[in-house]
C-alpha cells in the first residue's frame, strides 16, 4: 500500500502528480523523472509505481529498471541518476532543519524537537520537501495542520 496524506487526496485519484510518498521512493532508489514523464505514463503504471515496493536494494532497481522502460516505451526521454546527497535527504534527520522550524513558524506553526519524534520518516520527508527550501510548497500549510497540529 502506498502511504496516503490528506492534503494530497485529489492526487490519489487522478495520479496527475507525483504523490509525496512516490517522491521519497524515487529518492530512495536514486532516480529522477520529470512531472511530463510522470504524466506520460499510463495510469495503471502510475499506480504500479505507487504500489511497487522499494525497502531493499533489489526492488529498488526493479522499480528503476521498470519506469525506465516504461519511460522510454512512451518516447518520453531518459530518466536521470539522483547526486548522492539527494538520495540520502530521502531519509530524514533525527533534528528539523532550521529552514523547516523557519517556515512552519511564519506559517504559525511551532516544530520542535517534540512534534519531530511524533512523526515517521514519511511525515518527516514531506515536510521537508514542501517547507524545508527557500520557497513553499501550496500544500506545506495543509500538510503542517495535517501532520503537527
Amino acid at each position: 500500500m502506498i502511504r496516503r496524506f490528506g492534503f494530497e487526496d485529489e492526487m490519489h485519484q487522478s495520479l496527475a502528480c507525483v504523490p509525496m510518498a512516490v517522491r521519497r521512493k524515487l529518492d530512495r532508489a536514486g532516480v529522477k523523472i520529470s512531472l511530463k514523464q510522470w504524466q506520460a505514463l499510463a495510469h495503471h503504471e502510475r499506480a504500479a509505481v505507487c504500489h511497487l515496493p522499494a525497502s531493499a536494494d533489489e526492488e529498488r532497481a526493479a522499480l528503476c529498471e521498470f519506469l525506465a522502460g516504461a519511460i522510454a516505451a512512451r518516447d518520453a526521454g531518459a530518466t536521470k541518476p539522483l547526486p548522492a546527497e539527494e538520495i540520502r535527504a530521502a531519509d530524514p534527520p533525527a533534528d528539523p532543519p532550521a529552514r523547516l522550524i523557519e517556515n512552519a513558524r511564519a506559517a504559525g506553526v511551532t516544530i520542535g524537537a517534540g512534534e519531530w519524534s511524533r512523526l515517521d520518516a514519511d511525515e518527516r520527508y514531506a515536510l521537508i520537501k514542501l517547507g524545508g527550501g527557500a520557497e513553499r510548497s501550496h500544500n506545506f500549510r495543509a500538510a503542517l495542520k495535517e501532520l503537527i497540529e
